[in-house]
């Protein structure tokens, strides 16, 4: 019996340890307090490959203009969560993603939302909101649990709100 016991907790501890090394990719472009913002992608760019800048400041985050019927379009973006970036959604959608750094499934969707900045569309802003921090914010959402996301106006009043999505293409498949 204590040989089960003591193989189970090796097992688990093995599994616990898989997390824990899966979310902690060094290459990822995120602190403890969220998303990095543009400067300081690119200062991490520049600093990689004997200080040459492999990409550019504008490919690097996915924002680089795009024509469409002859109107200059911005692809979408990540950002970190700030009050006036809500009137961004006076001509776009603006998503806030209630993220816990511990959280793995919020992790996994932040790092597939990084591997895709590209695919964000024009118009769509994802806006990083700490859950652990901004209790006002999930009060006024009635956001009970982290990987928490709510579609909101120009206002700050919601339009949807969901839970889950372990990609990008699930989060823009949700947007009304």
């Amino acid at each position: 019996m204590t040989n089960w016991l003591i193989g189970g907790l090796v097992v688990l501890a093995i599994i616990v340890g898989g997390f824990f090394l899966v979310g902690s990719d060094s290459n990822d472009a995120m602190t403890e307090e969220g998303p990095l913002t543009k400067d300081e992608m690119m200062e991490t760019s520049a600093m990689q490959k004997d200080g040459a800048m492999t990409e550019s400041k504008d490919s690097m985050m996915g924002n680089e203009g795009a024509m469409m019927d002859g109107e200059m379009m911005t692809k979408g973006s990540y950002e970190a969560y700030a009050p006036e970036k809500l009137a961004k959604a006076n001509t776009g959608d603006v998503v806030l993603f209630f993220r816990a750094a511990w959280c793995p499934t919020c992790k996994a969707l932040d790092g597939d939302i990084r591997a895709n900045l590209d695919r964000i569309p024009a118009g769509v802003t994802i806006l990083d909101v700490n859950y652990d921090t901004e209790t006002a914010l999930k009060q006024k959402y009635g956001v009970t649990y982290q990987h928490t996301l709510v579609q909101v106006d120009a206002d700050g009043n919601m339009i949807t709100k969901w839970s889950g999505g372990l990609a990008l293409s699930d989060l823009i498949s949700k947007v009304q």
